[in-house]
């Protein structure tokens, strides 16, 4: 892929996930360097021939007059194809640098959005964004699923798209159109402390299903945690901003309180659907994370280390730097109440929460907490027509069965890692199985694993 890495080729490209195959073409997307550089290589996806490797044709969301000055806006994650419309869906992230958008101040329509493109031309056949001026590295993280609902009465051949927020964006899969309204509102504008900084007035807000988190106010206290912490976490909360969902980055204070943020909402894993009670599944985190800009002399003298999305990141080539850490009190406890994850089911014919309950236990120092608390939760769930829910993803490293019905959780075990990749589900001589991979991630705890652990489901 990197020979056609040719608009600021700061680094060389590289591949999270498997490629998309439909037909008579290998649909590659890439991964970059995040919140590195403000001038990175632009988000194009590639189409090959699989029998040859030759490109087909290539798709590009930045427009071409800023594409030199910004980048990225890439599909670093999964895609999803119908190929009865002959459509490919895109998940596509936010361009560069992710917290600072002065050099792409105007627009670029086809960033951060779900977009269709022609299977056979890679032409766009319709897109919605999902935010506009992205400033918080919302990035489309999560193929869209694709799932045919009937709404009063109407069938519709639909597709639902998870988001880093705790949206989830229901549209007609043919046009892009809504489903239940998408409404435009207004949110949070700077505090004019920013250099060459523009905010979007409005954002789109879905009315169904509901937001899966309460992003109107600062989240309360752990109590605990603040006890614990000697007031840490009220004198944190008391000195990050936050006037809502989209309160945008700021070098005041102590920065701006972001829920969710980077790693909040619905992570990479997606969502998943038993098209028989046309029920959608979807795991969620809340988190905590406050976010800051550092003027580039400030950065230089200030910035620290970074780890897995949290630390100091340096934006090279924007004015700011910047951080982003979790909201922890000395000890590492979240500042922010309880449950940290969930799980829900949700009614796809009216839009409504069947169940939700915590998901999984967290872990530190080789405790387990009560599962009533939850765990932040990466990778997606699989249901099976028999009417079952398995997951892995918490940081328990446990994967388990719900009841689709009930949320009930109905067996669990231990592998290696927290499995943060969605689970397989497939049938082999009449017995039907499940498997997990078990790598881990440090995004959720420093336990990784080179597993594959698989389980056969009972029967004859």
């Amino acid at each position: 892929m990197n020979q056609w890495n040719d608009i600021n080729a700061k680094y060389p490209l590289s591949l999270l996930q498997p490629p998309t195959v439909a037909g008579d073409h290998v649909i590659l997307g890439w991964a970059g360097k995040d919140w590195a550089y403000a001038e990175a290589p632009p988000g194009t996806v590639f189409s090959l021939d699989p029998q040859t490797g030759a490109r087909q044709w290539s798709f590009s969301s930045l427009p071409a007059q800023i594409a030199k000055r910004t980048g990225t806006a890439n599909v670093w994650t999964a895609m999803s194809v119908d190929e009865g419309l002959g459509l490919v869906y895109l998940p596509v992230s936010s361009p560069s640098p992710n917290y600072w958008g002065g050099n792409r101040a105007d627009p670029i329509p086809l960033a951060t959005s779900t977009t269709a493109l022609d299977l056979e031309t890679g032409k766009v056949v319709w897109s919605r964004q999902w935010v506009h001026h992205d400033i918080w590295d919302y990035d489309i993280n999560s193929a869209p699923t694709l799932m045919d609902i009937t709404v009063a009465g109407k069938q519709i051949p639909a597709l639902m798209q998870a988001t880093k927020m705790g949206f989830l964006f229901v549209v007609d899969r043919r046009t892009g159109k809504d489903v239940w309204p998408i409404d435009e509102r207004p949110v949070p504008g700077g505090d004019g402390s920013v250099q060459g900084e523009v905010y979007a007035p409005t954002q789109p807000f879905p009315t169904k299903p509901a937001p899966l988190l309460d992003q109107s106010k600062k989240p309360p206290i752990w109590r605990i945690a603040d006890v614990v912490g000697l007031g840490e976490c009220s004198r944190l909360w008391d000195n990050l901003s936050y006037r809502g969902m989209y309160s945008p980055p700021t070098h005041k204070g102590e920065g701006v309180l972001a829920y969710p943020d980077s790693a909040g909402g619905v992570q990479w894993g997606g969502v998943g659907f038993d098209p028989s009670t046309q029920t959608a599944v979807v795991n969620f985190s809340h988190v905590v994370q406050s976010i800051k800009l550092y003027p580039r002399d400030e950065y230089q003298r200030l910035a620290g280390d970074s780890g897995n999305e949290q630390g100091y990141y340096p934006q090279e080539g924007a004015p700011y730097g910047m951080s982003l850490h979790n909201a922890l009190n000395w000890l590492g406890m979240p500042c922010w109440a309880p449950p940290f994850g969930e799980i829900a089911a949700i009614d796809m014919t009216t839009g409504d929460v069947k169940w939700r309950r915590p998901m999984g236990a967290s872990q530190k120092w080789g405790f387990y907490m009560p599962e009533s608390l939850g765990s932040v939760t990466i990778g997606g769930p699989a249901v099976t027509a028999g009417g079952l829910i398995f997951i892995g993803g918490s940081m328990d490293a446990k994967v388990r069965a719900y009841s689709l019905a009930n949320g009930q959780e109905l067996w669990s075990d231990i592998v290696q890692a927290p499995a943060v990749a969605n689970p397989a589900v497939y049938e082999y001589r009449g017995r039907e199985y499940v498997v997990f991979v078990a790598g881990g991630n440090t995004i959720l705890k420093d336990q990784v694993g080179d597993q594959v652990a698989a389980y056969a489901l009972p029967g004859p």
